[in-house]
């Protein structure tokens, strides 16, 4: 079976919207969360956010920025700066070898509730392009009309894992010989009224830190207090080597495993068992044993049981390696992003392997007893690794696990 590379990448987040942006941004912790605006939620709130500051017009004419949802805008850009970071131009031919596989948890999410808000508040009426803008495949569609993309087009929602599913099917379609070129990854925009309130409904989410709102989310501390809702964008130009090498494709790793396991119990609660079997799995995909891997991205959303969890599903796995193992979650700086989580950390995760640098786990100053492993408290750590795990679980117990390698011919 032919080999797998990541041949571009690019990310939008609220943290910075290129690579080298976000990276940088990520090794010097360096929030991106913020107070939810008023005009996204207007009553008296304590909420905050991982918003992009995001002009669509900077990137499209008016007439044609309305034909996309901002989740959709949000994924052309970042497939946009990934091509131009992989340098990869198709012929009409190559075109019908080229897919797109695409993670969204919630779609159009903001013409969604929009147009409820004309039908029940306002004039009654609904835009006409209600559908085709809310549906949850209208991104996956545009980036292959946008791009020319006329191979296996795949629209994956698996809720929190819905991106790094997409980057792992992807990868697997290559491999099997479906395809030769992978345009994968995915892209959010939950940050409404209506979105803000249902999460906030659930007690999921965590409130503005009083002395300072950039720190509202504390992934594995003991004052941490729930998840903060980001939105943003990833994309991973997957490529068989073959094709990338002789086309002289720079090319950043190798993706070299991959995991997807249900847990089968609850559908909001995570269980270690399904978490540990995806981790397994990957290892075994990519033929490494637990002491290759040096770091280790982890799904790590900030809940008081979610990151207990997950701190002992890894332990399982890794077994004595597990103490040596650097772990820590970026989710502190540009929040949960959702169905493009995945996809934006794999993204920091190879940034960390071709740079020999650990993104820290931010606002780590109380870590919780529970949460025992070395989640790079603070500050960011020069040290050369040669394979990663990126970790993304999912509600509905959907799990997928992602790991790179430095590549070698």
């Amino acid at each position: 079976m032919p080999r797998v590379v990541i041949a571009g990448m690019g990310v939008i987040t609220a943290v910075g919207q290129s690579v080298s942006t976000f990276f940088d941004a990520l090794a010097a912790g360096r929030s991106g969360i913020r107070p939810v605006p008023a005009e996204v939620y207007s009553e008296p709130n304590t909420l905050v956010a991982g918003q992009v500051g995001f002009d669509a017009g900077a990137h499209w004419p008016p007439h044609q920025a309305a034909q996309y949802d901002r989740v959709t805008q949000l994924a052309l850009v970042a497939v946009r700066c990934a091509i131009a970071d992989a340098g990869l131009e198709l012929t009409e031919e190559e075109s019908w070898r080229a897919g797109v596989y695409w993670g969204t948890g919630s779609g159009g999410a903001t013409t969604i509730e929009e147009s409820y808000r004309q039908l029940y508040r306002g004039s009654g009426r609904v835009r006409p392009t209600t559908v085709v803008l809310g549906m949850n495949n209208a991104a996956a569609g545009h980036i292959s009309i946008a791009n020319g993309l006329r191979g296996p087009l795949v629209n994956v929602s698996t809720a929190c894992s819905s991106s790094a599913t997409s980057i792992g099917e992807a990868y697997r379609a290559i491999k099997a010989g479906h395809a030769d070129v992978i345009i994968a990854g995915g892209s959010e925009a939950l940050i409404t009224y209506g979105n803000l309130r249902a999460w906030d409904a659930m007690q999921a989410l965590a409130h503005a830190d009083p002395t300072d709102p950039a720190r509202s989310c504390r992934p594995f501390s003991a004052n941490r207090s729930g998840l903060v809702l980001g939105e943003g964008a990833a994309a991973i130009v997957l490529e068989s080597e073959e094709r990338a090498v002789r086309r002289g494709a720079r090319i950043h790793a190798e993706l070299a495993g991959y995991g997807n396991t249900a847990d089968a119990q609850g559908i909001s609660k995570p269980d270690a068992a399904g978490q540990m079997r995806a981790m397994r799995v990957a290892l075994a995909d990519a033929g490494l044993g637990t002491e290759d891997i040096g770091y280790l991205n982890a799904h790590g959303t900030a809940t008081p049981i979610g990151d207990v969890i997950e701190t002992n599903a890894i332990k399982q796995v890794f077994g004595e390696h597990a103490r040596r193992l650097s772990v820590s979650s970026t989710k502190a700086l540009h929040g949960h992003i959702m169905g493009a989580t995945g996809a934006v950390e794999l993204v920091a995760a190879t940034c960390a392997l071709t740079h020999g640098v650990i993104p820290p786990t931010a606002h780590l100053d109380a870590p919780d007893p529970a949460c025992d492993l070395d989640y790079v408290p603070n500050v960011a750590r020069e040290a050369r690794v040669d394979a990663v795990m990126s970790n993304s679980f999912g509600f509905g117990g959907m799990n997928a696990v992602l790991i790179a390698r430095r590549y070698r011919k």
